[in-house]
């Protein structure tokens, strides 16, 4: 076997990968900004297929600067998703990420009304400070997020990133988003994961803090 390994310095590994990204993917019709996006999303996952399955709303990008730049917060519904969110640059906007599937009261509640507890940590979280909603894991933490979001007013929707992995709903859950009239950044099919989620939100806070 002649395996050959490419020397490379640690803080040029990023900007080569996105290279071969480039390269590999080839010619593209997306937009500047969504590309920034799907680019961060193969990286990632080292999944080429999230260049055909991502979708955005027509006000995602316009939507997440406003919210970001507002120093609004960020709920996720699992920890996993938290933890791979770039808080040290949601910081500089005044921002916070909030994840409440593990809080004990939660967790009762969730027992209660025999719910799954991400889709009661979101119900439980989502309030006027949430500026954009991350999905990762739960299809039914997505499908409260959208009840939820058509009971509110337009002006104080989050941005929905809704990427839930699985094979129970998943897909549908995902397909419902993309008919929704609000923002929303989301991947058809049964891919996705929290890693997928980060990876969106990340994106999103590096081109607003360029153009900060």
């Amino acid at each position: 076997m002649n395996i050959k390994i490419q020397k490379i310095s640690p803080a040029e590994i990023e900007a080569e990968s996105f290279h071969i990204i480039r390269q590999e993917l080839g010619p593209h019709n997306f937009e500047a900004e969504h590309f920034k996006i799907v680019q961060r999303v193969i990286h990632a996952t080292g999944d080429f297929s999230f260049a055909d399955n991502l979708r955005f709303h027509p006000q995602a990008i316009t939507r997440a600067m406003e919210v970001i730049r507002a120093g609004k917060n960020i709920l996720t519904d699992v920890n996993m998703a938290a933890a791979g969110i770039s808080k040290n640059i949601l910081a500089r906007f005044g921002g916070i990420v909030q994840c409440l599937v593990a809080d004990k009261a939660v967790a009762e509640l969730a027992r209660q009304r025999g719910k799954t507890r991400s889709e009661t940590a979101v119900a439980q979280g989502l309030n006027p400070d949430v500026g954009i909603v991350v999905i990762g894991n739960a299809p039914t933490a997505l499908l409260k997020a959208m009840e939820c979001l058509d009971d509110m007013a337009a002006e104080s929707r989050p941005l929905v990133v809704g990427v839930p992995v699985g094979f129970v709903n998943a897909a549908e859950s995902k397909a419902l988003l993309a008919e929704k009239d609000y923002p929303f950044i989301t991947s058809l099919g049964r891919k996705g994961g929290s890693p997928v989620g980060a990876a969106i939100v990340n994106a999103l806070l590096r081109i607003a803090n360029r153009q900060w």
